[in-house]
C-alpha cells in the first residue's frame, strides 16, 4: 500500500506540474495576443482619424466645385436654343463667363481654405500625442523605485485617460525597453519590477549602437 500511495503522489505531482506550466504558457500566450489586439486598435484608431479628416477635405472640395458645372452646362444649352435672337448672344456669353471666372475664384480661395484647416489639425494632434513608448520610458526616468508593469499602467492611465492604456500592453512595452538595453527588469518572487538603466549603462548601449557591426 506503502508503494502504491507513493506512486499515486509522484503522478500527482507530475500531473499538477503540467498543468501549472501549460496555465503559464496559456496566460502569456493571451497577455501577448491582448497586447497586439490593443496595438493594432490605437493603429485602426489613427487611421480613423486621418480618414475623417481626409474626408472632410474631399467634402469641402466638392460642395465648392460641383455647383458651378451644372450652371455652366445649362448657359452653354440654352444659347443655341434660340438662335433667333442673335442680339442678346454676345451678353449672354459675357455673363456666363464672369460667372465662370467668379465661381472659379470662389472655389480655389474655399479648397485653399479648407485644405489648410484640416492639415493644421491634423499636424496639432501627431505633435500632441507622444507614444506609448515615449510615455512609458520617461515615467522609469522619473522613478527612483522599481515599478511594476500594473504601477506604470495605472500612472500612465491617471495621467493619460483618453488613451485607455492597458497593462498588458505596458507590460509588452517594458519588455521591448528590456530588450533595447533601455529599462532593467528585477524579480521579487513572482512579481516582476522594471526599472530605467544608470547614465553607465545608457552611455554603453549607445556606444554599441553607433558602432559599425
Amino acid at each position: 500500500m506503502s508503494e502504491s500511495t507513493t506512486a499515486t503522489s509522484e503522478l500527482a505531482s507530475q500531473y499538477t506540474a503540467q498543468v501549472t506550466s501549460d496555465l503559464e504558457r496559456n496566460i502569456k500566450e493571451q497577455e501577448r495576443i491582448e497586447a497586439e489586439i490593443a496595438a493594432l486598435q490605437e493603429q485602426l484608431v489613427a487611421l480613423q482619424r486621418d480618414h475623417s479628416v481626409l474626408v472632410n477635405v474631399q467634402q469641402a472640395l466638392g460642395m465648392t466645385s460641383a455647383p458651378d458645372e451644372p450652371s455652366a452646362t445649362a448657359d452653354s444649352a440654352t444659347v443655341p436654343a434660340t438662335p433667333k435672337k442673335t442680339s442678346r448672344e454676345p451678353g449672354a456669353g459675357k455673363r456666363t463667363r464672369a460667372k465662370k471666372a467668379a465661381g472659379s475664384r470662389g472655389a480655389t480661395n474655399s479648397r485653399k481654405s479648407a485644405a489648410e484647416k484640416p492639415t493644421d489639425k491634423a499636424a496639432t494632434s501627431k505633435t500632441a500625442q507622444p507614444t506609448l513608448v515615449e510615455l512609458v520610458r520617461t515615467h522609469l526616468t522619473e522613478q527612483s523605485e522599481p515599478r511594476s508593469a500594473a504601477e506604470v499602467a495605472t500612472a500612465l492611465g491617471q495621467n493619460h485617460p483618453e488613451r485607455g492604456i492597458k497593462t498588458t500592453v505596458v507590460r509588452t512595452t517594458l519588455e521591448g525597453l528590456v530588450a533595447k538595453n533601455q529599462a532593467q527588469r528585477t524579480k521579487q518572487g513572482t512579481s516582476v519590477y522594471y526599472t530605467s538603466p544608470n547614465p553607465a549603462e545608457q552611455t554603453a548601449t549607445a556606444l554599441d549602437e553607433t558602432q559599425p557591426q
